[in-house]
């Protein structure tokens, strides 16, 4: 059986190199492959539970920065840790966490039912703790962002709150936080959203604009002509174009922002 740093060259070898984000994740081998390219790793929290994630490291030894990634409503899956890989390829330390204690859903029904058992409190000190932990990893550098799409983009929010870090990518998440809460963002957010989306609508999206400028934190809007979820080359609503501007403008974000 190929040990995991096999594996993790038949990726970049037949999986990753010469194609998009969106060509990987749309094929189910070569997401099988790429999330094989992640470690497990499990981490004890103070109320006691243990938690897991996916952790992907980049080559080469000089530090770069540590992402955490936060699931969309179908929980962490090959697509999630697909992710975790190629922002390590990029050269950061990638972590996609679990919310959903290991369970996955495969339709509408089955991912609500999840998103509605998670429990804020202690989603939200599983992810101070995942960013604690990350904060220790020597590729980190100290500098960290958080990300997240949909259910994850509400929650890589959240945690920029709790924990603060040098900057903040959400796609298409519930983000109409007071400025109260958006005052102890650290670094800035960048977000993509969608015209034709109609839960995270125009309304929330410029409730949170307002609320970051009342408390004079920099952020960046992208809008695209788009529907919620257009960066998901599984799903019916994926637009390839709008998702590899996001992507590259995601990039650009956390070269901006994670750079020592």
């Amino acid at each position: 059986m190929p040990n995991r740093t096999t594996t993790r060259r038949t990726f970049l070898g037949g999986c990753l190199a010469g194609a998009s984000l969106a060509a990987v994740l749309a094929d189910p081998e070569r997401a099988r492959a790429a999330a094989a390219a992640t470690r497990p790793v499990s981490l004890t929290l103070a109320d006691g539970r243990t938690v897991s994630a996916a952790l992907a490291t980049p080559s080469g030894t000089l530090p770069t920065g540590g992402i955490i990634l936060i699931h969309e409503w179908w929980g962490l899956n090959d697509q999630i840790r697909s992710v975790a890989t190629a922002l390590a390829e990029e050269g950061y330390t990638a972590l996609a966490v679990d919310l959903y204690d290991g369970q996955t859903a495969s339709d509408r029904d089955g991912a609500m039912a999840l998103m509605k058992a998670v429990d804020t409190t202690a989603a939200t000190l599983t992810l101070v703790s995942w960013l604690d932990w990350l904060k220790t990893q020597p590729r980190a550098s100290g500098k960290l962002a958080t990300l997240g799409w949909c259910f994850g983009g509400g929650w890589s929010l959240n945690a920029a709150i709790a924990s603060p870090v040098d900057g903040t990518i959400v796609y298409y998440g519930r983000v109409d936080r007071p400025a109260e809460q958006l005052k102890r963002l650290k670094g800035p957010v960048l977000g993509h959203f969608a015209t034709r989306d109609a839960s995270i609508t125009r309304d929330v999206v410029e409730r949170f604009e307002a609320g970051m400028r009342e408390a004079g934190r920099p952020y960046t809007i992208y809008w695209y002509d788009a529907d919620h979820a257009f960066a998901n080359p599984t799903g019916s609503r994926f637009d390839a174009e709008d998702a590899q501007l996001a992507w590259t403008r995601s990039l650009d974000f956390l070269r901006d922002t994670l750079k020592a």
